[in-house]
């Protein structure tokens, strides 16, 4: 028999992460678009992004039928964060001296998949991308990063918005995550985590 879930943060409720995630306002929209795989993942870091933000959803699907009415909210700039030839690097709203924030728009999946919710949806691929300039080391010392640089979705939101939105901290958005780490760390024992992971 399964143990009872909290119905928001989808963690078991004697691990309820829901005291640790803050409710943060921000000028830029974050729209996470989650490949239906993510959903039930242990460390679900979107849910925890879009959970602690005000101005903030999660879309979970393959095929997104309302994306075009989505782009098309008043008041924003839609900008897809992810690499690509054509990526520019995120700078602060200050320094960029528009008024229109971004509607940032997060693919949320392993590479492949997140290259798959792309290719099923064609207006992401017309939309302007950009990238984080410098990037912070992960905080997500379970797993050994694909590539140098690779951060869980919830890391890249919350660098991003501390890029775009300075001298604004979206920091406490991290708490819950952290939280989590160290609960699955815990769960393994200190000593098998040193001996898999290195202590990273």
């Amino acid at each position: 028999m399964s143990r009872p879930r909290c119905e928001r943060c989808l963690r078991a409720q004697d691990h309820c992460l829901c005291p640790l995630i803050p409710h943060l306002q921000s000028r830029t929209r974050v729209v996470v678009l989650q490949h239906p795989s993510e959903r039930l993942h242990a460390l679900n870091t979107a849910r925890l992004a879009t959970l602690g933000l005000v101005n903030a959803e999660l879309r979970v699907g393959e095929v997104f039928a309302d994306l075009d009415q989505l782009l098309a909210t008043p008041g924003y700039r839609p900008v897809l964060l992810f690499p690509g030839e054509q990526a520019q690097a995120l700078v602060g709203y200050a320094q960029e001296g528009c008024e229109l924030p971004f509607m940032l728009i997060v693919p949320d999946g392993t590479w492949r998949k997140a290259r798959k919710l792309l290719y099923l949806n064609p207006l992401l691929g017309e939309l302007p991308r950009v990238t984080l300039g410098q990037v912070l080391p992960s905080r997500y010392r379970l797993r050994k990063a694909p590539e140098a640089g690779a951060l869980s979705t919830l890391e890249a939101v919350v660098q991003g918005l501390n890029v775009l939105e300075a001298p604004g901290c979206f920091d406490q958005l991290l708490r819950p995550f952290e939280a989590l780490i160290e609960g699955q760390i815990r769960a393994m024992g200190r000593e098998t985590f040193e001996r898999n992971h290195g202590g990273r």
